[in-house]
């Protein structure tokens, strides 16, 4: 893995808003994707401070990179500091958040679970219980973040995901998913392999903290209404917000300090337990 390239201060730059929290830019070596992965980490002001502190990693949507949190988000470096988060945004790569089972160089749950992780936890001040991490992500990575939190109870607690695609069946054609898992038509059971709906019936209840916002006007709104059915059949415990708007970086803006509250609380909860 390279070292941190650099650190900005982000009390000097007056797009991030005044905050003591720095904003790092990694870049890391992983045998899991081509090329390196660049990778920013916003931390809280820890000066004088031994305590270690949440992580919520924040995945960003199709067509996006590890910019587009903080391109949506300006404040969030103040947020880091406001709730004590360090946040972590990985360079999603329109991956869909998954090991393509025909791309070899484009395993991206591998890279986040088996490289980023361990690596956050070793050079940052984490406290790396489960219940003290959260993933969230917006559309793509709406699909991602409940995609990784389903597969990897071990790492985190906290799921939301926002204007999420959280079933990828209804859409064989869009954003570049066919790259990733083959043709629908030429390889249906890839498309029930990697659609996270599948994977709800074993959830149990109390097993994940989980939210979903999605705007009245979103296209992800129906498949989002069907997953909060299915939750509620199962008793699964979960928060389904819907709000005026649709898939835009207003909503998401918007969206954003509603489930850090909801993280918050969690986070709270399990240190009281």
């Amino acid at each position: 893995m390279k070292n941190i390239l650099f650190s900005l201060i982000a009390v000097l730059a007056g797009v991030f808003g005044l905050s003591g929290a720095t904003v790092d830019f990694l870049r890391l070596e992983s045998p899991y994707l081509k090329g390196d992965e660049d990778v920013v980490v916003i931390c809280p002001d820890t000066l004088g401070n031994t305590r270690t502190y949440p992580t919520v990693y924040l995945l960003n949507g199709y067509g996006g990179d590890h910019l587009s949190w903080l391109h949506i988000c300006h404040d969030l470096p103040a947020m880091a500091d406001r709730y004590g988060f360090i946040f972590v945004c990985p360079d999603g790569r329109d991956s869909w958040y998954w090991d393509s089972p025909i791309d070899p160089d484009m395993q991206m749950e591998s890279f986040i679970t088996k490289t980023l992780v361990q690596h956050i936890d070793s050079v940052y001040p984490t406290d790396a219980r489960p219940g003290q991490r959260g993933i969230a992500g917006l559309s793509m990575g709406g699909q991602g973040a409940l995609w990784l939190a389903l597969r990897h109870q071990d790492l985190w607690k906290n799921v939301s995901a926002i204007s999420g695609g959280v079933d990828i069946r209804p859409f064989p054609a869009k954003w570049s998913m066919s790259k990733r898992i083959g043709d629908k038509a030429k390889n249906p059971q890839a498309w029930e392999d990697f659609c996270l709906m599948n994977l709800i019936p074993a959830l149990k209840p109390g097993q994940l903290n989980i939210m979903l916002d999605c705007g009245v006007d979103d296209f992800f709104q129906q498949v989002n209404a069907t997953l909060d059915r299915e939750l509620d059949s199962l008793k699964i415990p979960h928060d389904f917000v819907r709000r005026p708007g649709g898939h835009t970086q207003a909503y998401w803006r918007n969206a954003l300090p509603f489930t850090l509250v909801f993280f918050d609380h969690n986070f709270k909860s399990a240190r009281c337990k």
